[in-house]
């Protein structure tokens, strides 16, 4: 799939869609004014073994928008075969991008790869995170078969930011702390008020037995904001990022919180 962005008439519209295959966009919504709020849909049956998707998008110069999804993406059990899912975000000088997915949840015995990167151009904003799901905890269910690879990339004019990677194999948990549920949020250009902001929120996000519900901590380096979760329950990850998103859209964008409807729903 492949959308376009761009500033009309005061408001962002979505000049181009071009999708082969299931994935769908949504009509866009204007709840704020210029911004465009735009809902995208994987296919309802979920990533198989060899299912290839892409999603390209492009914000012109100025544009404003934000994206998220009404559901998971699902990844299911692979006769073997790999399922590829690769996302890349151009925002073009002075564009704010607000990317804010639904859960990612890799079902036992799936085989995936999830690339995701953000190239920025100078004065781009960026608000955005990613969660995965090993397994579907909920039901008690391990991610004990399968393997997943993922990379999430960042750049600002030609220059890195941010270049990570994770690969799970065999249930093999121990890079995330034994918990089935992670999650990564990056925001820039931020600075020290919103290191401080995404800390208080951290600091005050509710305990279990006297531990905290969620592993969580944030950095902040070159401008960028990195927050880290983990945790088993992903009603408590969503609550945790959706408050961060709360607190520091008004710091970094100027702009005070407007949900989009589904998180309502």
């Amino acid at each position: 799939m492949q959308l376009r962005f761009a500033m009309q008439a005061g408001r962002t519209v979505l000049t181009h869609k071009q999708h082969q295959g299931p994935m769908l966009v949504q009509r866009p919504f204007y709840p704020e004014g210029g911004a465009c709020h735009t809902y995208l849909l994987h296919p309802p049956g979920g990533i198989v073994g060899g299912d290839r998707l892409s999603l390209q998008t492009q914000l012109a110069d100025g544009a404003h928008a934000l994206l998220t999804m009404p559901g998971a993406t699902k990844f299911y059990r692979s006769n073997g075969a790999q399922a590829e899912l690769s996302q890349h975000f151009l925002l073009q000088a002075g564009s704010t991008l607000e990317w804010l997915p639904q859960d990612s949840i890799f079902f036992p015995g799936a085989v995936a790869a999830l690339d995701t990167r953000f190239d920025l151009a100078s004065g781009a904003r960026l608000i955005a995170w990613e969660t995965l799901c090993l397994g579907r905890p909920v039901l008690q269910e391990r991610f004990d078969l399968g393997r997943i690879g993922t990379r999430l990339q960042l750049w600002r004019d030609g220059l890195p930011l941010l270049h990570e990677r994770l690969r799970i194999e065999g249930g093999d948990l121990a890079k995330l702390g034994e918990q089935p549920l992670a999650a990564t949020m990056v925001a820039t250009p931020a600075h020290d008020g919103a290191l401080e902001l995404a800390r208080n929120v951290l600091a005050a996000l509710p305990r279990q037995r006297g531990q905290p519900a969620l592993l969580a901590g944030a950095t902040l380096m070159d401008g960028l904001l990195v927050v880290r979760l983990l945790g088993s329950d992903n009603l408590t990850l969503q609550s945790a990022l959706q408050q961060l998103w709360r607190a520091l859209r008004p710091a970094l964008l100027a702009l005070p919180p407007c949900p989009p409807r589904i998180w309502s729903t």
